[in-house]
């Protein structure tokens, strides 16, 4: 597999990595400058020439990958008989240094309804490194034209139009991805975050709406859906950042991404604290 290929197989599992790269050689190495190895928790793709000097990187790759904050850095390595090596000698003669990039995990976001505020939400989310899936049943709310707006998207932009049960399309969601439900029907609000409620591989979710709307949708979860509290309290509602009280959808919009990226700080310090 390529290195290429692996990242993006780490990227798609939403698994950390490391990128290790020959950045420079002098004299005599295994493996020239340009050569590259990405490393995963428990799996290595491609090389950097073996040895006590790929050996030696990958354990470091993996510290840094149980890092709180991880930066990248180079590391040198002396390749003679007079060095003390962790894993055995590698005397080539030569000197080599290699580079260590942390690759973060790409988390991903759906938005239920691309209406006003989802439209704006995409428009804000799609500037950071994330994998965002647009999700809604009219196909005149997912026209080429009225998406152009995300023609200079960081992330991967998924469109889906479709017309399946609620259900099926977050079965089809990556694991953890984050659900934002804010569809123009409030019966099709209702059905999904049933149908969320019943999908176990997901991260948070959210629903827009108000106080009343949320009190209708409760009872309905309890007695028609066979929910019980703790797991209706999964549901946020209302989305977005309490002291922010503005009705226009930008201003919802740059809310609900605020508290999204809240959310995705903490979720980033608790996957640390549990490594």
């Amino acid at each position: 597999m390529t290195w290429v290929a692996a990242v993006a197989r780490l990227r798609a599992r939403r698994e950390p990595g490391v990128l290790v790269t020959v950045a420079t050689v002098r004299g005599h190495a295994p493996r020239d400058a340009g050569a590259k190895l990405v490393v995963g928790e428990t799996e290595t793709w491609g090389s950097i020439g073996g040895g006590n000097v790929e050996a030696v990187a990958i354990d470091r790759a993996r510290e840094l990958m149980a890092a709180s904050k991880p930066e990248p850095e180079l590391m040198d390595f002396a390749l003679n008989d007079k060095v003390t090596n962790q894993h055995g000698v590698q005397c080539c003669g030569g000197t080599v240094s290699v580079l260590l990039e942390p690759l973060a995990v790409v988390r991903a976001v759906a938005i239920f309804g691309v209406g006003h505020v989802g439209l704006e939400l995409a428009r804000i989310l799609a500037r950071q490194d994330l994998d965002l899936h647009l999700i809604d049943t009219r196909s005149e709310i997912l026209t080429e034209e009225r998406l152009s707006v995300l023609a200079d998207a960081v992330g991967q932009v998924h469109v889906h139009h479709t017309l399946l049960l609620p259900e099926e399309v977050l079965a089809e969601l990556p694991r953890g991805t984050h659900v934002l439900i804010m569809t123009h029907d409030h019966a099709e609000d209702a059905a999904l975050c049933d149908a969320a409620l019943r999908t176990s591989h997901l991260g948070s979710i959210g629903l827009i709406g108000s106080a009343a709307k949320w009190a209708r949708f409760r009872n309905r979860l309890v007695t028609e859906g066979g929910h019980d509290e703790a797991a209706i309290d999964r549901i946020k509602t209302p989305i977005g950042l309490a002291e922010i009280t503005g009705k226009e959808p930008a201003t919802i919009a740059v809310s609900v991404a605020a508290d999204l990226l809240r959310t995705f700080e903490s979720e980033g310090n608790r996957l640390s604290d549990s490594r």
